[in-house]
C-alpha cells in the first residue's frame, strides 16, 4: 500500500520583526507601505495577522512558522492612480496643482512642483496675455517645452511637465482667441479648460492641432486638453469629437490643417478631465461620491460607443484637502487628484500674507457662494471665502440691484450710496474709470454700455467684483473687508488637518511638502484598509495619517 503525502503548507518565518496580531503591534507596520507584507493566520485562534520581512517555505513537522493566507506588495506613492497618467504628462506621481486663477498660481509655484515631480497649472486665467506670454516665458526658460510622453523621450526634452490655466470668456471672445493663439504659437503643451459649458473654436484648434499620424497608423496629440467638469452634459461635448461644422470652419479658415481636421473627427476633445465637485471658485457644488461614478459611467459607455483605443483619464477635484480625501478619491478609480484651495495658503501662492493667513483660520464652514465677475449677468456663481470678509454678502446686494433694475439712475438714493460707498467713489466718477479701462481692453463692451444702460450697470458692478480679488493679492489693507479669496471646504478640512502639527505654521505650507503629505498619508490609509479587508485588526487610529517634513 502506497502513503499518501500531505500537502506542503507555505509559512512565513519571522526574522527580526515578529508576527503583528494585536492591533498596538500592528499599528506601527502599517505606514511601512513600501515593504511587501504577508499575511498569516494563527492556527489556535484564527487571528489574521501581518509579517514584514522574514522568510516563505514550505513548513513540516516542528517548523516554528505561521501558515500563509497571501501577500500585499508594496505600495509607492508614485503608485496610486493611472499609470497611463505618467506616461502621457511625464509626472512622477498622479497628483496636479490647479490653476488658481489672477496667477495665484504662480510660475515659482509650478515650477516647484513640476520639479518634485508633479503636474502644475499656471492660474493665467483673469491676466492680460502679455502677462500670460510673460509668464510662459518664465516656465519655458525654468522647465522647457514640457512635450507630450514619448515625443519628449524621443526629442531629448526636459523631463518637467506643466502648463497653463485656458478660461472660458463669454464676454470678451476675443481675448479667449488671443490667449488660445498665444498658446499654440509659443508650444504650450498642457491646457486646463475652466468654466465652459460648451465647445468654442479657439478651444477646439487647441485641443486639435499638431496631430499627425505614425507609419504604424497610430495618431499622436501634441496638445492635451485637460477639461474641468461637473456636469454630464458638458462632459459628453468634450469626450466627444468636435462637431464636423466647426472642424469645417476651423479648416477653412486655415487654423486647422485638413489632415488635422481629418484626424480630429475620430478622437475626443479632451482626453483628460478634471471632474470637480464641491470647490473653490466656479462649483456646482455637487459631492465627489454622487459626481464621479456619474462622468465614470458616461466616459465608460461613450468608449465603448466611439471605439476609443486611447484611454480617457478622470481626475478627481473638490473637496480634497487631507490624506484621507485623497485616499478616497483613489479608491473611486480616479487616474490623478488635483488640489486647489490649500495651494493658496502656501508660501508660493500669489495671494498676499494677509490673505493667506484668513485662509489658515478657515473651517470647512466658512464658505460661501457669491457672484462671479466673469459672468455676472448670467447670475453664475462662485464659492469664496467668507470668513473675515463681506465680500459675498456685498456681491450678491449688487447682484439683486442689477436684477431688479433696468439701469444706474433706476438706483434709489440709499442704493446709489451703497454703491458708492463699495466703490469709493460717486458712480460718473466710478464709470469714467470703468469706461477707460474698457475702452484698453475691449471698446466694444464700451459702445454696447453706451447703448444699453443695463450693460452700464453691470460692467460698473463688475469693477468691484474684479478689483475685490485684486485687493487680496496686493493685500490692501484698507480693503481687507472686501477680499474675494476664492475657497472650497477643503481648506477648512485641510486646516483641522494640520492643527497642532509641522504644517499648522503658515511659512511652512509649502505646495511641495503638502502634495508630498497628501500623496504619502493617502498610500498608508490604502494600505490600511486593504489589511483590514483582509482580516487584519487594524486600529482606527491608522487612519490617520499626520502632516511630517518628507523628503
Amino acid at each position: 500500500m502506497t502513503a499518501v503525502r500531505a500537502p506542503a503548507t507555505l509559512v512565513w518565518t519571522p526574522g527580526q520583526t515578529p508576527a503583528a496580531f494585536h492591533p498596538a503591534d500592528v499599528l506601527p507596520l502599517v505606514a511601512d507601505v513600501r515593504q511587501p507584507v504577508t499575511l498569516v493566520r494563527d492556527p489556535t485562534t484564527g487571528a489574521v495577522g501581518i509579517g514584514v520581512g522574514g522568510q516563505l517555505g514550505f513548513g513540516g513537522p516542528g517548523v516554528a512558522a505561521w501558515p500563509v493566507l497571501g501577500q500585499l506588495p508594496a505600495l509607492y506613492p508614485e503608485w496610486l492612480g493611472s499609470r497611463s497618467f505618467g506616461e502621457v504628462h511625464g509626472a512622477r506621481f498622479a497628483y496636479v496643482q490647479g490653476a488658481m486663477a489672477n496667477g495665484i498660481a504662480t510660475t515659482d509655484m509650478v515650477i516647484e512642483m513640476s520639479k518634485a515631480g508633479f503636474l502644475g497649472f499656471f492660474g493665467a486665467a483673469g491676466l492680460d496675455p502679455d502677462r500670460v506670454s510673460q509668464a510662459v516665458d518664465r516656465l519655458q526658460a525654468a522647465l522647457g517645452d514640457g512635450d507630450l510622453g514619448e515625443g519628449a523621450r524621443r526629442s531629448g526634452g526636459a523631463p518637467y511637465t506643466y502648463g497653463c490655466n485656458f478660461i472660458h470668456s463669454p464676454n470678451e471672445p476675443a481675448i479667449e482667441a488671443q490667449v488660445a493663439d498665444l498658446y499654440i504659437r509659443r508650444g504650450v503643451r498642457r491646457i486646463s479648460a475652466a468654466a465652459f459649458m460648451g465647445l468654442t473654436e479657439p478651444l477646439v484648434r487647441y485641443a486639435y492641432t499638431g496631430l499627425v499620424r505614425d507609419a504604424h497608423g497610430r495618431i499622436h496629440r501634441r496638445n492635451a486638453v485637460f477639461a474641468k467638469i461637473s456636469r454630464p452634459e458638458v462632459a459628453r461635448r468634450f469626450m466627444e469629437p468636435a462637431p464636423a461644422a466647426m472642424l469645417d470652419k476651423l479648416v477653412a479658415a486655415g487654423q486647422l490643417t485638413a489632415e488635422e481636421g481629418r484626424l480630429a473627427r475620430s478622437l475626443p476633445v479632451a482626453e483628460d478631465y478634471i471632474v470637480e465637485s464641491d470647490s473653490g471658485g466656479h462649483t456646482d457644488n455637487r459631492p465627489l461620491t454622487a459626481l464621479f461614478p456619474t462622468i465614470q459611467k458616461l466616459r465608460n459607455d461613450i468608449t465603448i460607443e466611439r471605439g476609443y483605443l486611447r484611454p480617457i483619464r478622470l481626475g478627481a477635484a473638490g473637496g480634497i484637502g487631507t490624506p484621507a480625501a485623497a485616499a478616497a478619491a483613489f479608491a473611486l478609480g480616479a487616474d490623478f487628484i488635483l488640489t486647489g484651495s490649500v495651494n493658496q495658503a502656501c508660501v508660493e501662492s500669489g495671494l498676499s500674507p494677509q490673505g493667506r493667513k484668513m485662509l489658515c483660520q478657515a473651517g470647512v464652514a466658512d464658505v460661501i457662494m457669491a457672484p462671479a465677475a466673469d459672468m455676472f449677468e448670467m447670475g453664475v456663481e462662485v464659492q469664496v471665502l467668507r470668513r473675515g470678509t463681506m465680500f459675498a454678502v456685498r456681491g450678491r446686494r449688487l447682484y439683486e440691484l442689477y436684477r431688479n433694475h433696468a439701469s444706474l439712475e433706476a438706483l434709489s438714493s440709499d442704493d446709489r450710496g451703497f454703491v458708492e460707498k463699495l466703490l469709493k467713489q460717486s458712480i460718473p466718477d466710478a464709470w469714467s474709470s470703468t469706461r477707460a479701462f474698457w475702452l484698453g481692453r475691449d471698446p466694444h463692451e464700451v459702445a454696447k454700455a453706451e447703448a444699453d444702460p443695463k450693460h452700464q450697470m453691470a460692467l460698473l458692478f463688475r469693477a468691484y467684483l474684479g478689483q475685490s480679488s485684486k485687493w487680496a493679492i496686493a493685500g490692501d489693507a484698507s480693503r481687507a473687508v472686501d477680499y474675494q479669496i476664492w475657497c472650497g471646504p477643503a481648506q477648512g478640512a485641510f486646516n483641522a488637518w494640520a492643527a497642532d502639527s509641522y504644517l499648522d505654521a503658515p511659512e511652512q505650507r509649502t505646495v511641495v511638502q503638502i502634495a508630498r503629505n497628501l500623496v504619502e498619508g493617502a498610500a498608508v490609509l490604502t494600505r490600511a484598509g486593504q489589511l483590514r479587508a483582509a482580516g487584519v485588526a487594524v486600529p482606527q487610529s491608522a487612519f490617520s495619517f499626520r502632516p511630517r517634513p518628507l523628503a
